[in-house]
């Protein structure tokens, strides 16, 4: 299923810049693939390393890693979302709120993708924006290893019980939660907004 990864390159190696036409082609086509089709096998402990690993070659302003990693599996995963279904009565839609978790419980794999904001000189909004960048580059990587993958946050992203069953600190937040699996249906494309619609270039007054 999973491609090889790389070894990481040297601390200080040269990294040339060239194009690459195998990437373009695949961003090209990108398609996240819905996570109710999701199924095992999933990744096992050292293709998710792997993953992971590219998932930390982000942009990172201040190279503070303002972000960690849950990840949510097997009989721990069923527990997590036993406890939280607890909540989903609570909620403004409880029958939504229920069968959303369904996102969490077909997948075999989920990587929270937790962000913290580490006071300092870099703008707190920089350092989310970074988790989201970690996100988007699980979702890319796990598709370029040919895994399903979707990027999902849900009511249990934002409810504080919901953290807290999750493990996570008084400043923290889900940036978002990637489930990964074998897609059982290839998705299809959808409908993409119009680039130029939402172009426009700067001139001087």
């Amino acid at each position: 299923m999973a491609g090889s990864v790389p070894p990481a390159p040297e601390f200080g190696e040269t990294l040339p810049v060239e194009a690459s036409p195998e990437t373009v082609a695949f961003l090209a086509r990108r398609r996240s693939a819905s996570a109710m089709t999701l199924t095992a096998p999933g990744p096992d402990k050292a293709q998710l390393a792997d993953l992971l690993r590219l998932a930390v070659r982000v942009p990172d302003h201040g190279k503070l890693a303002p972000w960690r990693f849950i990840v949510l599996e097997g009989e721990a995963k069923a527990v997590f979302a036993e406890r939280i279904t607890a909540l989903a009565p609570s909620q403004a839609n409880p029958t939504k709120a229920t069968a959303a978790l369904r996102k969490l419980t077909n997948p075999p794999v989920c990587v929270a993708v937790i962000s913290r904001h580490l006071p300092g000189e870099i703008p707190e909004w920089e350092q989310r924006q970074s988790a989201a960048a970690v996100c988007h580059q699980i979702l890319l990587g796990a598709s370029a290893l040919g895994w399903g993958a979707n990027w999902i946050t849900d009511w249990y992203s934002y409810d504080p019980r919901a953290l807290d069953i999750l493990g996570c600190g008084p400043d923290e937040k889900v940036a978002g939660f990637l489930y990964l699996g074998t897609a059982a249906e290839q998705p299809q494309e959808r409908q993409r907004p119009e680039a130029t619609a939402l172009t426009s270039y700067w001139t001087p007054n």
